[in-house]
């Protein structure tokens, strides 16, 4: 059995890759794909989450023992094969390669192949470049910008903010109804 998944960026809109995996491999030999797939050196903290359907994270898999006491459960790259926590197509999962700023990549299991074997790891798709490994703090402010609350903000380009008052309520239509503001429906 082959595990085949597929990694985004929300970074970089081109940027794709598949990596195929033996499901005994370990969550570290899966890390190790991912860091020759992009290029990436092997000197930061990263962890694997296991997400539900809507991304939200779930189990958290760590490169190093992190927590020491026995009420939690706790996973470890190099302890836990993948088929373990990942055993059903489209699994969700989230690789955080960046601590200090929470940047990821986006992982879904799409596909688990039958009758195969493979006996490491292989890149078998390729596709843009990937966003830069670390962030400091001043780059991503530099990056994020402000929001911009310009004309089409809410998809009409009839939207002025000068319309507005403080609290946000439409200051030309105010009253327009005959209602004084003191009535309740």
């Amino acid at each position: 059995m082959i595990y085949r998944f597929t990694i985004i960026s929300d970074e970089v809109d081109d940027f794709v890759r598949e990596i195929q995996i033996d499901p005994e491999a370990t969550f570290l030999d899966f890390h190790e794909a991912i860091l020759k797939s992009t290029g990436y050196t092997d000197n930061q903290m990263t962890s694997f989450f296991i997400c539900d359907d809507d991304w939200e994270k779930e189990k958290e898999i760590t490169l190093e023992e992190m927590d020491s006491s026995s009420e939690i459960d706790s996973w470890v790259m190099k302890d836990t094969p993948l088929n373990e926590l990942v055993e059903d197509e489209k699994q969700k999962l989230l690789y955080i390669f960046d601590y200090l700023t929470e940047r990821c990549f986006f992982i879904e299991l799409s596909e688990i192949i039958t009758g195969k074997e493979i006996k490491k790891a292989t890149i078998t798709r390729k596709e843009g470049t990937p966003p830069p490994q670390v962030m400091d703090f001043d780059d991503i402010a530099a990056t994020s910008g402000s929001v911009d609350l310009g004309e089409n903000f809410y998809g009409d380009e009839d939207f002025d903010m000068d319309d507005f008052d403080m609290d946000g309520f439409d200051v030309d239509n105010a009253g327009a109804s005959g209602n004084s503001g003191d009535d309740i429906f």
